[in-house]
């Protein structure tokens, strides 16, 4: 019985020690700073960040005080500035940027924060240029949509 009880005690210490609260810190003008989920003093699950004047900044989840999943970044007007994947708190995956407008400048595949694999650039909504990238070093640049697709297998954009 008293094993049974010590058990239970240590479960339900440990337990208390590891729940989760929701932190808010704000600037000395009294906007919020950042709001989300602390386990154990790190952050993890949801958060946002603001400027001072109350936009939003950035949105996303954090694991262990890394940055993972889906997270999107604006500008001060509130228009979009990037959105992305991160793993293990670096940039992955396709990354799309835009300008202050709101539309989309480039796109890139990332990987550990480099560029690898390709970045589109776009003007006034249409492709203008594509590069190739390996680990952060470009590799090969086309300005002619019909040359790139002649020279890469298009299924390569979609991962």
């Amino acid at each position: 019985m008293k094993v049974i009880l010590f058990t239970f005690f240590l479960f339900f210490s440990c337990l208390l020690h590891a729940q989760k609260k929701y932190h808010k810190e704000y600037y000395q003008n009294g906007q919020i700073k950042q709001e989300g989920w602390l386990l154990n003093d790190k952050k993890t699950a949801y958060w946002k960040f603001y400027y001072q004047n109350g936009n939003l900044k950035k949105e996303g989840h954090f694991k262990e005080n890394l940055e993972i999943d889906y997270w999107y970044f604006y500008y001060r007007n509130s228009h979009k500035e990037k959105e992305g994947h991160y793993i293990k708190g670096s940039r992955s995956n396709w990354w799309l940027f835009y300008n202050n407008k709101g539309e989309i400048i480039h796109k890139c595949q990332l990987e550990n924060n480099l560029k690898n694999g390709y970045c589109l650039i776009y003007s006034d909504n249409k492709l203008i240029k594509a590069s190739k990238f390996k680990q952060g070093v470009k590799i090969k640049e086309w300005t002619s949509f019909s040359s790139f697709k002649s020279e890469n297998n298009l299924n390569d954009l979609r991962q």
